[in-house]
Parts: C-alpha cells; structure tokens; sequence
C-alpha cells in the first residue's frame, strides 16, 4: 500500500467520526424542533385566547349611550320662580308674559331683566328658545 491509500481501519474511523457529526447535527436539529414546537403551541395557544376574546365581545349587547346630564338650574329664587312658570304654560312664552304669571309690573325694565334671565336658561340648555323671544320648556 502507498501512502496515499486509505487503509481499511482509516475508512472506518472517518466513518465514525462522520457518523458522531451526524449525531451532533441530529441532536442539535430535534433541539431546535423541540423549540420551535413550544412556540408555534404558545401562537396557537394566543390565537384561541384572541378568537374567545372576540366571540365576548361580540356576545356583549351593544352599550346605550347615556343621557346626558341634566343642565344645572342657578341658585336665585328668579329662576326657580322663571322655570315654575313653564312647568304650567302649555304653549311657547314671551318673556312679558312670564312677568304677568310671576306678578311682576309689566314695565320694560322688568321685560328686559326676564328676558335675559330667559336668554341665560336658553344658553344652559333648559328652556329652547323656538323663534326670537318666544320660550318654551323642551319636553322630554
């Protein structure tokens, strides 16, 4: 035999080594498989808690808006006794005839201050004003 001939005992040295990367390669793949299955069961396990999630909520009854809050009335006895008046009126006030209903002189400084009074109750929401200075309580 020459020096550039393998010996029988050479061969099979290289085959066992050849064989123990293999083995490496083989360990080292299932590794990676054994990895990359825990992740794709975490994803499957996220998705069904995304889909439960979405069959809730499209279970839930849609949600009622809710009313708003009811405009706060001011504290002067004026407007009480303004918004008393309307609570009896059947039909659309001037701010002269709120002054007849509440007693008061009918004298144009007096029409001038319950028409203001009247103009600020509108701004807040509570009576509606359904053409200029005619003034009645929204109903619900």
């Amino acid at each position: 035999m020459t020096g550039g001939e393998l010996t029988l005992g050479a061969v099979l040295a290289r085959l066992e080594e050849r064989e123990r990367e293999i083995s490496a390669q083989a360990g080292a793949t299932k590794e990676q498989i054994a990895q990359l299955t825990a992740q794709l069961n975490e994803l499957h396990r996220a998705a069904e808690e995304v889909r439960i999630t979405r069959k809730t909520l499209l279970e839930l009854p849609d949600p009622q808006p809710s009313a708003p809050p009811a405009p706060k009335l001011p504290d002067h006895p004026a407007y009480q006794q303004i918004m008393a008046v309307f609570t009896t009126a059947d039909h659309p006030l001037r701010a002269r005839q709120v002054c007849e209903a509440m007693d008061l002189t009918v004298a144009p400084n007096n029409i001038n201050n319950i028409r203001l009074k009247l103009k600020r109750l509108t701004d807040r929401g509570i009576p509606a004003e359904t053409e200029q200075g005619l003034f009645t309580q929204p109903r619900p």
